[in-house]
């Protein structure tokens, strides 16, 4: 579905990613995982378009589109989860879901809300609440449920489980893990290394920009330099 060759992208003239390649198929997790400042989410901002990329192919299902807009990637089926949300604070959750749906113009969109409302059952019933007055696991919850709102088939989910409570990581990740067996294909930027890899198919290691170890999840894990830099073991 997603293939990422030898990608460069720069701040100004500190180049951040250095020559990625990686690539993600229908129906997958893929969990990048690294440390703060390896490139992750410049990585998912490039995808999505929100971010230039100074060399290298962005291809998505058989077509380049790294020249496209990022509302356009939008209409073609790329979705991003923003690390720390970027909710509209004033705007009750309903509103902010229907603005995740602006791009479209089917008949269905009510439909995409009921789904979001019955896999967050506590967004259904904060509907008419400001997004700003939500805890933190609600407003992760709607900024999941917004980017559905596109109805995407590549979704980039950044650091969903940042700033919450245990419990509410592992629905988080269990939600996660609910939307790839709905046919959602998923790339995952998650600081919580051994959940992330509990329920990715594939994962890569990136350090400074570039891409230093790829796999199988279990092979990942299991990898002595992984356990030791990520795992804590």
């Amino acid at each position: 579905m997603l293939s990422i060759e030898n990608v460069t992208s720069a701040y100004g003239r500190i180049e951040v990613l250095h020559g990625v390649t990686l690539h993600v198929a229908a129906g997958e997790i893929v969990t990048l995982i690294g440390a703060n400042g390896a490139g992750k989410t410049t990585l998912l901002r490039a995808i999505s378009g929100v971010q230039p990329i100074t060399g290298g192919a962005i291809v998505f299902e058989g077509e380049r589109i790294e020249n496209r807009r990022a509302h356009e990637r939008v209409a073609i089926g790329i979705s991003q989860v923003p690390e720390g949300r970027q909710l509209f604070a004033p705007l009750s959750v309903k509103d902010n879901l229907r603005l995740g749906a602006w791009s479209r113009r089917d008949a269905d969109v009510a439909v995409t809300l009921d789904r979001v409302g019955a896999l967050f059952p506590m967004l259904q019933e904060a509907w008419e609440t400001p997004a700003g007055a939500l805890s933190g696991g609600q407003q992760q919850m709607l900024a999941i449920g917004r980017a559905l709102m596109a109805k995407p088939r590549l979704l980039l989910l950044d650091e969903p489980s940042m700033g919450l409570a245990p419990k509410l990581v592992d629905h988080m990740l269990s939600a996660t893990r609910a939307l790839r067996d709905d046919n959602l294909t998923i790339l995952l930027v998650e600081q919580n290394a051994r959940a992330a890899l509990a329920i990715a198919d594939r994962a890569y290691v990136l350090e400074t920009g570039l891409v230093t170890l790829s796999g199988g999840a279990a092979d990942i894990q299991a990898d002595a330099r992984v356990q030791e830099a990520y795992l804590g073991i």
